[in-house]
């Protein structure tokens, strides 16, 4: 009895603080979950916007802000601190983050699980073709943006060269810039080329290719198998025939795979319902970007580099997906 007339007492001395407004006893016991995705031109975030949409349709107790970030390490981060209830990034990044490795990382990120992988993050390098950049070997004397500091492209940048027997010294001029301020160097002439970590088709890429003429750097030959001999996570990958204005041929890459995780801290029903309507509604992801067809029940759990999100593992289950 005491604590009902506490509740009473509570809610009656809210509503006298809003001034005598009703309580919305609805909005009040919404849950806010928030998405940490990247760039606003790249595929992280045309992606967070699809799943917060899906939960504004489906699950009306459920809200879903997404957020633009740095990307894949800055995410992890945002998990640690607990800013961000979940998060996109590259499957490497999130192995990484968990095993705390230097000097991405101060600390392991203990609380990140993963929800699903999503699609096949490609490595491309887009130069200027008045730049005469035809193979990695040639970056070297040239002016490179290697994405933001601490990123995951900044990372891969740095394994790719290691793999051709190169270092960020062996530019004229390294400049980290985002995918927006890429696009922007490149198309003004005031870097050769840059690194992206992001799906084919991102906006950053296909916009700088109709303005100026680009070629998409190759990643092949012994150093892409001692590349993906030291760091598994990379995979065989080409830029397709006509991905971007210019690209007259297959290229062939390397690619991680980009995954979206979430805190452990975030309780297994919210998890699961979320995981669970993505998948009711993969027509949604689809129309978000063209990355989203990759998105399957059946590549759900390729490239999953950290363990599952319990509330993530239950439909997995449920589907036959996981044992």
């Amino acid at each position: 009895m005491k604590k009902r007339t506490w509740l009473v007492v509570v809610v009656l001395s809210l509503a006298l603080a809003l001034g005598g407004q009703t309580v919305d006893v609805a909005y009040a016991a919404k849950k806010f979950v928030s998405i940490a995705s990247g760039w606003v031109v790249g595929v992280y975030y045309p992606l967070a916007g699809a799943i917060s949409n899906i939960a504004h349709k489906n699950l009306p107790d459920i809200k879903i802000t997404v957020e633009s970030s740095g990307a894949s390490v800055a995410n992890a981060k945002l998990i640690a601190s607990g800013d961000a209830d979940m998060a996109i990034l590259q499957n490497d990044i999130a192995y990484y983050a968990l095993q705390g490795v230097k000097p991405m990382f101060d600390k392991p990120v203990k609380n990140i699980r993963g929800i699903t992988a999503l699609y096949q993050e490609h490595c491309q390098i887009q130069a200027r073709k008045d730049a005469k950049i035809a193979a990695v070997t040639d970056l070297k004397g040239k002016r490179v943006c290697v994405g933001p500091l601490g990123s995951g492209t900044e990372q891969n940048a740095l394994q790719i060269l290691e793999a051709y027997g190169m270092k960020f010294e062996d530019f004229a001029k390294v400049e980290r810039l985002t995918a927006t301020e890429s696009a922007d160097y490149l198309k003004d002439g005031r870097i050769d080329a840059a690194f992206y970590s992001v799906g084919v088709g991102a906006a950053g890429l296909v916009d700088t290719a109709m303005t100026v003429d680009c070629v998409i750097v190759p990643i092949d030959g012994a150093p892409r198998e001692a590349l993906m001999k030291k760091y598994p996570f990379f995979t065989r990958a080409v830029v397709p025939k006509g991905a971007y204005k210019g690209v007259e041929q297959d290229v062939p890459t390397v690619a991680v795979m980009a995954i979206l995780t979430a805190r452990e801290e975030m309780d297994a029903d919210t998890a699961y319902r979320i995981t669970r309507v993505i998948f009711e509604n993969l027509k949604d992801i689809e129309r978000a970007h063209a990355k989203g067809r990759e998105l399957t029940l059946e590549t759900a759990l390729t490239g999953m580099s950290i363990p599952l999100h319990p509330g993530a593992e239950k439909f997995f289950k449920e589907k036959g997906i996981l044992k």
